[in-house]
Parts: structure tokens; sequence; C-alpha cells
């Protein structure tokens, strides 16, 4: 790839962004406008039993998170030896046509099925567009790559989905959903005159992406995103009624609440990148207690108007530090299949999603109330860093077999055979 000036590197940057924002857009913005997708696809069980209603309009968000999971690691090993410019192009194209078929479709089973084509390629897409960024900042920046590509979607949550939901309050669900459609289409033109040609990684293939799938390491640090990071969707899952019924302020300040968790993510996402790219290994091991301590904050403070708005912010904070260095580190331990490492991590975060919002619903549904939810964070926090532990122990054992003894004189001197990731 020829060298880029620096107006055309932040431009290719901006798309790629611009992508990411689309996406927070269309993951997000139904958790806004239930009320109105249930009366609207659901108008006979709504007007028979509206939390019922709600309840089944739910399975919306669901068959979301479900495409991601099936469709990060698919797309990823099918399109390998595809250029990746031409990768994203595709992606993108995907999602504007799922989210317009998410717009337009008449009924609810329908729209479900939308839901979930237009959400595989989600985890691609972000892996894809991380390891562009990555080549275009240039060697020794990969955090820093995904956390721009991911600043797309913490800016989505601050700015885009509050105003495409009050879209979709005004001018009906549908189209708030053809607004994020046009978002895509953006995309498409700002990725097509911005981006710089992308070739395929060279020796690619689908059985070299999937025999990654053997690896221990990749499964241990999938099971810190799916398990570690479900505290902070046991929190963000149920943190209206936290704000209503614990903290004691109107549902109007509900939204200002989200703002303050999409605001400790964006910055959490740029300083999250920058500390993974220095030292991955402290960024992961150092940011989890902190990260248990938000949870902790909450807990103990989301029951007060100035405890809930700092905890929230904090638990944005804290989760989206870790992200880009646990995302680096997959990539990092996934060898020659890198674009399957980096979108797996998705993956983990939706089934991280699905674990910590069930296991909140079920201590809220055994009477602890809206606060229980962040002690269950903290268990599946503490479990997280104990797999991350393991998955650095892990590697210094290996590294310590690949050692052999060199004999200079009579001394022996260990010569280190091989390095994994920090």
């Amino acid at each position: 790839m020829p060298p880029l000036s620096p107006t055309r590197r932040w431009l290719a940057l901006l798309a790629l962004a611009l992508g990411g924002f689309g996406i927070g857009a269309t993951e997000f913005v139904a958790m806004g406008l239930l009320p109105d997708l249930a009366r609207d696809l659901l108008p006979g069980l709504a007007a028979a039993d509206p939390e019922q209603a709600i309840a089944r309009s739910g399975w919306l968000i669901s068959a979301y998170a479900l495409g991601v999971v099936v469709g990060a690691p698919v797309f990823a090993a099918l399109s390998v030896k595809v250029p990746r410019k031409l990768l994203i192009l595709l992606l993108v194209g995907v999602l504007a046509l799922g989210t317009v078929a998410s717009a337009v479709l008449p009924t609810f089973g329908w729209v479900v099925a939308a839901r979930f084509v237009a959400a595989l390629p989600h985890g691609a897409y972000f892996g894809t567009a991380a390891l562009v960024a990555g080549r275009l900042l240039g060697p020794g920046k990969q955090g820093q790559g995904i956390a721009f590509v991911l600043t797309g979607l913490t800016v989505a949550n601050v700015v885009g989905v509050p105003l495409i939901t009050r879209v979709g309050q005004l001018a009906g669900w549908r189209a708030a959903y053809l607004v994020v459609a046009a978002l895509f289409l953006l995309t498409l033109v700002a990725v097509s005159l911005a981006v710089p040609r992308q070739p395929p990684t060279a020796g690619a293939s689908v059985r070299r992406e999937l025999r990654v799938l053997r690896l221990p390491q990749l499964w241990l640090m999938m099971g810190v995103g799916a398990i570690g990071f479900g505290g902070f969707f046991a929190v963000y899952s149920y943190i209206a009624e936290v704000v209503r019924v614990e903290a004691g302020l109107p549902t109007s300040a509900v939204p200002w609440v989200l703002a303050a968790i999409g605001v400790g993510m964006t910055l959490g996402t740029i300083f999250g990148g920058w500390a993974a790219d220095r030292d991955l290994r402290r960024t992961v091991v150092v940011g989890f207690p902190f990260f248990l301590a938000s949870m902790v904050a909450m807990a103990l403070t989301g029951g007060h108007p100035v405890g809930v708005f700092l905890s929230a912010f904090a638990v944005g904070l804290t989760n989206m530090v870790l992200i880009p260095g646990v995302q680096a580190r997959l990539i990092a331990v996934s060898g020659e299949a890198q674009l399957l490492g980096a979108a797996l991590v998705h993956s983990a975060l939706n089934i991280a999603n699905s674990i910590g919002a069930a296991l909140g619903g079920l201590v809220i549904a055994a009477g602890y109330g809206y606060l229980a939810p962040s002690w269950v964070g903290v268990g599946l926090g503490v479990l997280g860093l104990g797999l991350a532990l393991l998955s650095f122990a892990h590697e210094d054992r290996s590294r310590a077999q690949d050692r052999g003894p060199v004999r200079t004189g009579a001394d022996p001197v260990e010569v280190t055979a091989g390095a994994g990731a920090r």
C-alpha cells in the first residue's frame, strides 16, 4: 500500500468509524422503541397485555444478538480471500439491506428475521475494520486502530441512539430504521472514496482460519469476553429501573444516565486503545479490578441520584478500557487467522449480553432488587479476570517450554525461542 497523506489517513479512519456508528445505532435503537414496536407489530397482544407484548418484542433484540454470534465467525472464515476494502463494502451493503428490510417488512416474524440478517456482518465488520485501521495507523498501533473503530459505536450511544430514538417516537419506528439505513449508505460512499485498496492476506484459506479454533488460548480469551464482560450488560440492561425505582429519579433522567454511560464508553475506548499498545497484559490485568470496583460502586451508590450518574459513567469507562486490549489479544493469539480472531470478540460480547441480562433478570425476579445485577456483574468480572490470568500463565509456560539451554563455556545460557503477545 503506497504512503497516504495524513488527511487521507484520517478520512479513511473516519469512514471506518462511521460504519461503527451505524452499527451502534442499529443495535441499540430498538431498546428505546420497544413499546412502539410492540404496539405496531403485536397490536392484539399489546391491547390485552402490554407488558407481555413488550417482553415478546425483546425477541428483536435477542435475534440481533444471535445474528452477531453466528455471523462473526462465519463471515470471517468464508471471506479470508476477499480484499479487505471490498469485504468492508460487502458487509456494509448487507447491513444496509437488513436494516431496510427491518423498516419495511410487515409482520413481527419477518422483522425478527430481518434483525437476525442485519446482525450477521456486525462482528466481521468490526474485525476487518479494526485490522485495516491498525494498518493505516502503522506498526504497533493495533490497539488504537481497534479503539478508533469502536469509538464510532460508543459515540452512537451518546448521540446517535437518543436522536434516532426521538425520530422513531415522532415519525414511527420504521422511520428510525430508515435513518440508520441511510447511515450505512453514507458509509458505503465514504469507504469507497477514502479507504485505500487493501489486498487479501497472502496464503489465506478457510482451513487455516478454522485451524485456530483448536488453540486453548483462543477459547480462554473468548471466555474473558463472554463471561467477564457479562457484568456490563447485567448493569446496562436494567439501568432504567435503577434510575426510576432505586434512585427515585423521573423517567426523563434515563436518557441522561445512558448518555453518561456512553461518554464513559467513548473515553474508555480511547484510553484503552492507547494503553493496550503500550502494555496489553498490564492493561487487562490492572483494568479488571477497576471494572469490578465500578460495579461495586453501582451496587452501593446506584440508589442515590448523584451516585447513579457517577457509577454509570465509571461502568461504561472501565468496561471499554478493557475491550481494545482483549480484542488485540484475540488477534495476537489467532496467529495467521487474524480476521477470525478480530471478529470473534464481538461474538463473545453478544454472548456476554445474553448471560449478563439473563442472570441479572434472575436475581431481580428472586426479589433482590434492581441493584442486585451489579453484584452478579462483580461475580462475572472475577471469573473473567481469572480466565485472563490463566491465559497469561499459559503463555508464560509455553515460553518456558520453548527455551533451550545454550552452553557458552561452562555456564548454560537460556535463549528464548519464541515470544507471544504481551
